[in-house]
């Protein structure tokens, strides 16, 4: 017997220990190099732990333990054999066409060392979900009686989970209030405890203002409109509002530099650069990857780099250098129906502007009433190193420039002033 023990490696700098958040594998399972055996929590973001060969594997620590940086948390038998019948996460999708190729091809030899392993598969009970489906139906609420399992014996498996997902559960059949009045506890992951502290901190620790405004926004509707099917085909991504903010904001920092720098002791540090943090919802709860360097990027770039960070976060894939080091952040608070609100601050940075949803309300312009798109926005800001002047005037900037977006292009100037040099 070969046994390799697999340790727990650095997620990043200044991160000691982790939490095992999820056990995407059972005691004795078979696993191939590389499947993703577990999800782990550190105080910055969820990772996976890829197996690190193949082979049969023992756990060493349970859902929930927080584990060192090092630590062993299970060991894994290279030298067992592929369980006869054993397929793959990454194969999955494709089972229904490499069915008819696998019963062509010729039977495996029995051995008898490890073929206690597929017999104990099928003592799972019809109707038993395996964990990484398990999971899921936990995330959705969805019982085993609404999936129909695919596995041997009947076993639940996570495709069947996304199948039964895809084709729709039916409305009479989702869970609801119980009628009991249970309680249940549950433990609060690594990453929403550190997100408690941070916030926590910051109600205590800085001088946070707020400052609203609103924003017509027919003009980038309408730009949108006109240009959206030709942007898509061109660079192979679709033009949303938060390339526009992030180039609007990125405008203002470059007029406004102390919204972009921080307290440090008894000093002020400026940013000569644009980091811009953008809160993303994720399966973990909101997750803030930051833009680098976005004053320098085109819409489009911005666009593509977001829509990368997103599904990264979405996927539990993000890493922690992904998500520290921004110099202002970014939240859309619009996308769950926010009319308005006061962000809190993402700590160190000094400000983070909120944005909300758009809804068709009476304006003036130019003594006429008329319906417009409007947006109402929010600027968050430690008033310790802002002035409320310059955090009006930032969040006009920022205004002026998404209700006439040809000011991007002229770092926030009238097209105008530029052309006569005022």
């Amino acid at each position: 017997m070969s046994v390799l023990e697999m340790k727990v490696p650095s997620p990043g700098e200044s991160i000691s220990e982790v939490e095992i958040a999820t056990w995407l594998v059972e005691d004795g399972d078979y696993v191939e190099k590389d499947q993703a055996i577990a999800e782990v929590d550190s105080d910055k973001a969820t990772l996976e732990l890829p197996a690190e060969e193949s082979g049969t594997i023992t756990l060493k620590a349970e859902e929930g333990d927080t584990v060192a940086v090092g630590q062993v948390v299970c060991h894994i038998d290279t030298s067992a054999e592929k369980p006869a019948g054993f397929e793959s996460q990454e194969a999955a999708p494709a089972a229904i066409e490499e069915a008819p190729k696998a019963e062509a091809a010729p039977a495996p030899k029995p051995d008898p060392a490890p073929a206690a392993k597929p017999a104990e598969k099928e003592s799972y009970a019809s109707g038993t979900p395996s964990i990484a489906a398990k999971k899921i139906m936990a995330e959705n609420g969805i019982s085993s009686g609404q999936v129909n399992g695919s596995g041997k014996g009947g076993r639940i498996t996570k495709q069947d989970v996304l199948a039964a997902m895809a084709a729709g559960i039916p409305a009479d059949s989702v869970q609801g209030w119980g009628g009991t009045r249970d309680t249940e506890r549950k433990k609060m992951s690594m990453l929403r405890r550190k997100v408690a502290e941070r916030l926590v901190s910051v109600k205590n620790e800085t001088a946070m203002l707020t400052t609203f405004n609103e924003v017509d926004m027919k003009p980038i509707m309408d730009l949108r409109t006109k240009y959206k099917k030709q942007f898509a085909e061109h660079h192979e991504v679709n033009l949303g509002f938060m390339s526009f903010f992030t180039k609007a904001v990125t405008e203002a920092l470059n007029q406004f530099p102390a919204v972009n720098a921080y307290i440090d002791g008894k000093e002020m540090v400026h940013h000569n650069y644009a980091d811009i943090g953008i809160a993303v919802s994720s399966p973990k709860g909101l997750m803030v990857p930051v833009v680098r360097n976005a004053e320098q990027m085109s819409l489009a770039e911005i666009e593509k780099e977001i829509k990368r960070l997103a599904i990264k976060a979405r996927d539990g894939k993000i890493t922690p250098d992904e998500m520290t080091g921004g110099t202002f952040t970014i939240t859309n608070g619009g996308v769950f129906g926010s009319m308005l609100s006061t962000p809190i601050i993402n700590p160190p940075q000094s400000a983070i502007l909120g944005m909300h949803n758009i809804v068709e309300r009476p304006v003036a312009i130019d003594g006429e009433v008329k319906i417009r798109p409007i947006m109402y926005v929010a600027l968050s800001y430690d008033h310790r190193i802002i002035d409320g002047k310059e955090s009006v005037s930032f969040l006009v900037a920022v205004k002026n420039m998404l209700e006439n977006p040809e000011r991007m292009i002229f770092g926030g100037k009238d097209p105008h002033e530029v052309l006569l040099a005022l």
